[in-house]
């Protein structure tokens, strides 16, 4: 009987370390795998930041995909609407606080706008209500810089922001407050400082060496089940067995 009870204990050892390698080897495993596709995806935004720049044509050609255009360089010509011109607080730029401006440009000879975050402008604490002094050129210019997706929202709000300074700018509302026909992405801005305003935006990562850590953290998890089950149930008995 105590033999018995013996064989069942080891049996249920034996059981929960197979199953406790098992889950953290396909941890690991699943982890390695989003760094993989991480990996990828960054490729894949480098490859096209290395294409030809597009033009408001191809913007606006029949049946475009436009997300698949996302990350490619553009130059666009066209007219600021300058009274629809957004101040996006508590960005940084180098680590310092202040706003990202984003102004809706008319692209020439279409009727279609397109939201161009424009740069950096470090805002005044003392007067927080205070507006940076940025210029936005009256009549047609030309804006260089690639596609991208809306500015990214830092917190998400119940009600709808309005005003000249905001926390978030969400693209669907602001189409419907202002009537602007928006495409559905952005333009961040190249080129150096000007107008008021920094452009040393944050270089897109892959991400991946945080996944490829968990899956090492995973993977060492199972070894350590792995040595533990051993130790414990071959090696010390025979030890003590040795002693005797």
């Amino acid at each position: 009987m105590h033999t018995g009870a013996g064989m069942l204990k080891r049996a249920v050892i034996a059981l929960a370390a197979l199953v406790g390698i098992a889950a953290t080897v396909g941890l690991g495993s699943w982890q390695w795998g989003r760094a993989q596709q991480r990996n990828a995806l960054h490729d894949a935004i480098t490859q096209r930041a290395a294409m030809p720049p597009l033009a408001a044509a191809d913007l606006l050609r029949s049946g475009a995909d436009l997300q698949a255009l996302l990350h490619r360089p553009v130059t666009l010509r066209g007219e600021w609407v300058p009274e629809r011109t957004v101040f996006l607080d508590n960005r940084q730029m180098n680590g310092v606080p202040g706003f990202y401006v984003v102004t809706p440009l008319r692209l020439q000879d279409a009727g279609a706008v397109v939201l161009v975050q424009r740069g950096w402008a470090q805002r005044n604490f003392a007067q927080r209500s205070e507006l940076p002094r940025v210029q936005t050129p009256a009549g047609p210019v030309e804006v260089q810089g690639r596609l991208a997706p809306p500015p990214a929202k830092l917190y998400a709000f119940d009600t709808e922001e309005k005003g000249t300074i905001r926390q978030n700018l969400d693209l669907d509302r602001f189409r419907a407050e202002t009537g602007l026909s928006l495409l559905p992405l952005s333009v961040q801005q190249a080129g150096s400082p000007s107008e008021g305003l920094l452009r040393q935006w944050p270089q897109p990562a892959s991400g991946a060496a945080k996944n490829i850590g968990y899956a090492f953290q995973w993977w060492a998890i199972a070894a350590l089940i792995a040595i533990l089950y051993a130790w414990f149930q071959f090696i010390q008995p025979r030890r003590e067995a040795r002693r005797t």
